[in-house]
């Protein structure tokens, strides 16, 4: 089987340190390339002392040059900041290289609705159409035969895989959703701030971003194309004092109030009965970050609320594995033409 070269442009961050350890594993692809202006020069298993003694360790972390990634690599990860990926892909797709980009810039198809949220011009809105959106389940074909991949968001991926069915199957109204959700501190990024400092984030609990954070449109845009009309979502962000995880909480209204909880599980899973990822979970089971840790697992719960004619769903993923570093592999492998779950079907290590 040809071996993937591969390269990863932004390895200080929690996506890209997780991303290169999976590398590792995987039994197609190598990493050739890893980028960093700060850290050129380094070898990466100096900087990532887990790498030694394994495949990548020797590899020299370099600044990004487009035409050298085009020489070495057949895909390249962009895991830099929202206003700094657009530039680089548009420079690697020229090259010929295929991208997978776990920045924003490429997830909202309306250039606008980009600049009004993420507060900068979108330079490369030819690019926008080229873009799939990156959640497996939803867009497999897509991907496949696509160039350019962005990768969903974290919080958003937990969102629509949680939404997806009940949308899906009309059971349930689509002007009062709230989504209620909670990321451990990785979500925030790994760069000094004092609001993610160890005293800030230990035994406390917040919330963050209300009622504007940038994932509010990328969630938005995918369930209104599910919907077929535009639809709005109280979305509301918290930090845990946790590393990883993502536990998104989800309050509908039944069109239907007297369905009852076997009706809609049975809903869930015949939906998502050829999607292995997606664990619609038993009969009052709820959820736990610590299950889906390290792995693509998305688990679902849900709760009928007769007195209310509410449906709860409950969505938990891993932020840096489901949310970014494993899902953007998901991507790079169907759009090298591999399985899709090439070298990524691990369980969470416990306790």
């Amino acid at each position: 089987m040809k071996t993937i070269n591969v390269g990863l442009v932004g390895i200080t961050g929690y996506a890209g340190m997780e991303l290169t350890r999976l590398l590792v594993s995987h039994p197609s692809m190598q990493l050739t390339m890893a980028c960093s202006r700060a850290e050129s020069g380094k070898r990466l298993g100096d900087f990532y002392p887990f790498l030694n003694h394994m495949p990548g360790a020797d590899v020299v972390i370099s600044v990004f040059d487009p035409q050298e990634a085009a020489r070495q690599c057949d895909v390249v990860f962009l895991a830099v900041p929202a206003g700094t990926a657009m530039d680089m892909a548009e420079m690697l797709l020229r090259a010929g290289v295929k991208v997978v980009d776990l920045s924003a810039d490429f997830r909202l198809r309306d250039p606008e609705t980009y600049a009004a949220w993420y507060k900068r011009e979108h330079v490369c809105t030819d690019l926008l159409h080229k873009a799939v959106y990156g959640l497996p389940e939803l867009y497999a074909a897509e991907i496949a035969g696509a160039k350019l991949i962005a990768n969903p968001g974290c919080y958003p991926t937990s969102v629509i895989l949680g939404l997806y069915a009940a949308i899906k199957n009309d059971l349930v109204h689509t002007d009062d959703i709230v989504v209620d959700a909670k990321s451990g501190a990785t979500g925030a990024g790994r760069k000094a701030a004092v609001p993610t400092l160890f005293c800030e984030i230990s035994d406390n609990f917040r919330a963050y971003g209300l009622p504007t954070h940038r994932h509010t449109p990328e969630i938005e845009q995918e369930l209104s194309l599910l919907a077929g009309h535009d639809l709005r979502v109280s979305f509301n962000t918290h930090i845990l004092p946790t590393n990883r995880g993502i536990l998104s909480t989800i309050y509908t209204k039944l069109k239907n109030p007297g369905i009852s909880l076997d009706e809609v599980r049975e809903v869930f899973t015949r939906t998502w009965e050829h999607s292995p990822w997606i664990r619609i979970l038993p009969k009052g089971a709820l959820p736990e970050t610590r299950f889906v840790r390290g792995s693509m697992f998305c688990d679902l719960g849900l709760v009928v609320d007769p007195r209310t004619g509410r449906l709860t769903i409950l969505s938990a993923i891993d932020n840096l594995c489901r949310g970014a570093s494993r899902q953007d592999l998901a991507n790079a492998n169907l759009m090298c033409g591999l399985p899709v779950g090439t070298g990524l079907d691990m369980l969470a290590p416990l306790p």
